[in-house]
């Protein structure tokens, strides 16, 4: 081969370069029309020298083109290190294959989440929204470099859609966040790519309301790649289990929910148990506030309650009490109308507030009820009938005895006229006040006049209707005074009856409170 054919051969004709080439290509022709000749020991010699002088400068002129072609960017990028480093690293790159050289080894992502916000949870719906930042590194063994060469450049951010990026998801996304687009990544010179961006997570959660506003909820979030198995590319996180569960140094600790660890858990699956598939999980568990909804629920409806406890020291054979608890039960249902919307609604099942609600009505009805009865007794009747013997036994003697009530006590506040109405006419709104002492002494003068008055056989016109007038008159007074009797014993029964079935709805009252308010702080301190 001649000089002039390697020379063509390099396609070097341009510049001062060229131009030296082409000197020594002249010189070697030259050389070699003189080693035709015979007995030109030393000019062969020479040509030799020429040649391995040429083909060094080709060697080097081949290399300083190469080079230049890397960084042909003229004007303001000629000295631009990192324009220089990127173009090297995207020279022949190919961003759809996984960037490893031996493609039995598997690439690990490393992950890391830290909870920035509890955004909304939708108990009807069974979705949480969370803002997270999510962070996760790997290795690319294409995008290695020797920062000596590049002005000790360690480091350079590059677009995120000219490289290899893992498919990692979380499986319980519902709902596209409003994340803001971070379009690039770290990478270093010893290939470890690092990207890290923020993300508003819409994921489903199965939330347990059971517990509201004292309740405690466990959502998890699940990264893996959706297609690749763990041949392919593996999972792995940043840092230590108890860092993670521990930190909240970029919580937002000022809103309904308390975030009080997260937990993370490494698990392989297989479906079809040949390929299998890395993920891991991150718990978040939170925790509601619930001094909002125990000033604006609770504390409403143990007001009402105590309120109406307070109504049965309100005098039984009055009206005003059955007015007072029809109040009160109207004003609890306009309250329950109110909070209705506080409340979380769902399909599955119902909080225990809002059970504690529902019987807060009932005993509010059966208080009612009670008061109507009560009122019934004490409110004499003309056709009522005697006291049953054994009510009386029941209610005026084991009673008494058992809510420990003095018979004598009751009889005597019950043989006060002044202070308790004994009778009512039918249909005049006017009452019968009679000491009990006074009466028996009635009843004793007409028994012994109408006695007087029959032992006579004889006796003028006149006299026999004063007779007939004065029997009427005892016999209406011995009705009346059976009346108040019947009157009085229904009476000493509802007192009684009042007694007891107080104490009785008082002590379901605390059992009822007590049992929500121990599992309430139970539920608190878990």
């Amino acid at each position: 081969m001649t000089a002039r054919a390697l020379l063509e051969s390099s396609e070097i004709t341009n510049g001062a370069q060229g131009a030296s080439l082409e000197g020594s290509s002249t010189r070697l022709e030259a050389c070699e029309k003189n080693r035709a000749t015979p007995n030109s020991s030393a000019g062969t010699m020479k040509c030799s020298a020429l040649w391995t002088a040429l083909c060094v400068s080709i060697y080097g002129t081949v290399v300083n083109c190469s080079v230049k072609k890397l960084s042909s960017n003229t004007g303001r990028f000629a000295n631009a290190t990192l324009v220089r480093l990127n173009e090297f690293l995207s020279a022949g790159y190919k961003k759809g294959v996984r960037p490893v050289r031996d493609w039995r080894q598997s690439t690990t992502v490393a992950i890391d989440l830290m909870v920035y916000a509890i955004l909304n949870v939708d108990e009807k719906n069974q979705v949480l929204t969370t803002y997270v930042w999510y962070r996760q590194q790997w290795v690319d063994e294409f995008l290695v470099w020797d920062p000596e060469e590049f002005d000790e450049v360690k480091q350079i951010s590059i677009p995120t859609a000219n490289i290899w990026i893992p498919d990692i998801l979380i499986n319980e996304f519902v709902d596209v966040g409003k994340s803001p687009d971070i379009p690039y990544v770290y990478v270093g010179h010893s290939g470890l790519v690092r990207n890290y961006k923020p993300i508003q997570v819409v994921t489903a959660c199965s939330l347990n309301i059971y517990n509201f506003p004292y309740d405690v909820q466990k959502c998890s979030l699940t990264f893996q790649s959706w297609l690749h198995t763990t041949k392919d590319i593996n999972i792995t996180l940043m840092r230590t289990p108890k860092e993670v569960m521990n930190d909240k140094r970029v919580f937002m600790n000022q809103g309904e929910w308390e975030l009080l660890h997260v937990l993370s858990t490494y698990n392989k699956f297989s479906i079809d148990n040949d390929d299998f598939y890395a993920e891991m999980k991150f718990t978040v568990v939170i925790r509601r506030r619930p001094l909002f909804y125990t000033v604006n629920l609770l504390l409403p409806s143990v007001f009402l309650m105590v309120m109406d406890i307070v109504g049965f020291y309100l005098p039984p054979d009055s009206g005003e009490r059955v007015s007072f608890k029809i109040t009160l039960l109207l004003g609890y249902s306009v309250f329950l109308i109110i909070v209705s919307d506080t409340l979380p609604a769902t399909a599955i099942g119902t909080p225990l507030i809002g059970v504690y609600f529902v019987v807060c009505m009932a005993l509010l009805v059966i208080s009612l009820t009670e008061s109507v009865l009560i009122v019934r007794l004490v409110h004499k009747q003309d056709l009522q009938s005697r006291v049953p013997q054994w009510v009386k036994h029941l209610v005026l003697e084991k009673a008494t005895v058992l809510l420990c009530i003095r018979n004598r006590k009751v009889c005597s506040l019950l043989s006060q006229g002044s202070d308790l109405p004994l009778y009512k006419e039918n249909n005049m709104n006017t009452a019968v006040h009679c000491n009990h002492h006074s009466c028996e002494g009635s009843r004793d003068s007409g028994r012994n006049l109408g006695l007087s008055l029959s032992a006579r056989d004889t006796g003028p016109p006149v006299m026999d209707g004063i007779l007939r007038e004065i029997t009427t008159i005892r016999q209406f007074m011995e009705k009346k005074d059976e009346s108040r009797e019947i009157a009085k014993e229904w009476l000493q029964v509802g007192y009684v009856l009042d007694v007891l079935l107080f104490r009785i709805y008082l002590l379901t009252v605390l059992a009822y409170s007590i049992t929500l308010g121990t599992l309430w702080s139970v539920w608190q301190t878990v």
